[in-house]
């Protein structure tokens, strides 16, 4: 089994967490604000 590496420091991660929880009102799901902002980090 091969260990994976973080594509992301934790601080983006933790910047992706808060865009989501911030977009999540504007959105009928978590996963929709989830696939709207993701674009914007790859």
């Amino acid at each position: 089994m091969s260990k994976s590496r973080n594509k992301f420091s934790p601080e983006v991660r933790e910047r992706e967490v808060r865009m989501v929880d911030g977009y999540r009102a504007y959105y009928g799901s978590e996963w929709e604000a989830l696939t709207s902002t993701a674009s914007k980090f790859c």
